[in-house]
């Protein structure tokens, strides 16, 4: 493995830093001001949908859409590897409400276009797979519920039912992320066609259901940690109750939702590991800069041997993190998801776990402004917590990680 950026990815690297120093991060106020003043919330500001079209214009769109399946899509993303988007990714994740929007490269229509581009037909590709990529509307991806324990996908309760040519949805799902934002035009929903099959894993299936469907009804928005993380269009509580859509909107065939939610998830867990790394140098940064600018008992806190330990333990772990998840976006290149499912497990597991405990210590160097709203911070801790759960919890990963290594030994 080569440890150098390529030519390509170092000139997408510098103007996707200028792009943040000039248009993204002088305008995250600017945006949380905008929506203080909008109708609804979920609305989005004017201001982002300015540094869309700047993204676009300057080529930094669809960083992460690699058109591997077929001519749907071409032209549309920058045609890059999984290790060529990773040092991207992490630019992004220092600004992780705004600029992976801004990029069109935001959770989860990130995974919603690659599940589309990779099994939908070309009907569905036609009607959600381009205007996705455009940026046109956005999407959801209804899996998890409230009455189950859902990082076990088989558990899942919600029914697909066949009837004539159409299917009916009956179900309750929660925290489905960019449920809120009124641009949300299209839910992916995993429920079961065969409930009572002898193969768990073939149980279920996936389905498109358009947001205006008689008897699909956006609940409530779910907060974490006291946020509603507008910027994402909020995770929201969904009722399918009697939902009915024309059976050509199944994704695949009845019971290969399995195998599609796993196929979607892989890419997923290394994009939220790409920004989470982002995510911690900005919190590193900002520690840095409240340490050298406070004074505590005759020295400033950089001059603390303590807050030192903090810093220097942040860079080394920043470093094995870093290295970590370059490793895995190579094998994901060079031998495929299934490949590099070991090392997909393992930056999943490492990366949320070490981040929150460097976004930890920058907050305790601000002090009560570390958990205040006038810093990025708390809202930093609150996402990089959430993601020791999301796409399967560190558990689960854990305990398929322990049960490949034992195997040679068995």
């Amino acid at each position: 493995m080569d440890f150098a950026y390529d030519a390509r990815t170092e000139e997408l690297r510098a103007r996707l830093l200028a792009f943040m120093d000039a248009h993204v991060y002088p305008t995250e106020e600017t945006a949380e001001a905008q929506r203080a003043a909008l109708a609804s919330p979920w609305d989005t500001p004017a201001v982002v949908e300015e540094l869309k079209a700047e993204a676009r214009r300057q080529g930094l769109w669809n960083l992460f859409f690699v058109d591997q399946h077929g001519s749907t899509g071409a032209g549309y993303g920058a045609g890059l590897t999984n290790l060529q988007y990773a040092p991207l990714a992490e630019i992004t994740g220092r600004s992780p409400h705004l600029a992976p929007t801004a990029l069109n490269c935001a959770a989860p229509d990130t995974g919603n276009m690659e599940l589309l581009a990779q099994f939908g037909d070309e009907a569905q590709k036609k009607q959600w797979l381009e205007p996705l990529l455009a940026g046109e509307i956005r999407s959801a991806f209804a899996m998890t519920e409230p009455e189950v324990a859902s990082s076990d996908a088989t558990n899942i309760e919600t029914r697909i039912r066949r009837d004539g040519d159409s299917y009916v949805v009956d179900g309750r799902k929660w925290y489905i992320s960019g449920a809120m934002n009124p641009d949300c035009k299209i839910f992916i929903v995993m429920g079961k066609t065969d409930p009572d099959g002898p193969d768990l894993r073939r149980q279920q299936s996936m389905i498109l259901v358009p947001r205006d469907t008689p008897g699909v009804e956006v609940r409530r928005a779910m907060q974490v940690y006291g946020y509603e993380d507008h910027s994402h269009g909020g995770h929201a509580e969904v009722i399918f109750d009697g939902a009915r859509v024309p059976a050509a909107n199944l994704i695949g065939e009845e019971g290969g939702g399995f195998a599609i939610a796993q196929a979607r998830l892989g890419p997923g867990r290394i994009h939220h590991c790409m920004r989470l790394i982002g995510m911690a140098e900005r919190a590193v940064e900002l520690m840095c800069r409240r340490a050298v600018s406070r004074t505590a008992f005759g020295k400033t806190l950089a001059q603390q041997g303590v807050v030192q330990n903090w810093i220097a333990d942040a860079r080394v772990t920043i470093e094995q993190l870093r290295l970590l998840v370059l490793k895995t976006a190579w094998l994901m290149d060079t031998v495929g998801n299934r490949g590099a499912h070991t090392e997909i497990q393992a930056i999943k597991i490492a990366t949320p776990r070490a981040v929150v405990d460097i976004i930890d210590k920058a907050v305790q160097a601000h002090g009560a402004g570390g958990v205040s709203q006038d810093f990025p911070l708390a809202e930093l801790w609150a996402a990089a917590r959430t993601l020791k759960l999301a796409d399967g919890p560190d558990e689960v990963h854990q305990r398929s990680l322990a049960r490949r290594e034992l195997k040679q030994y068995l």
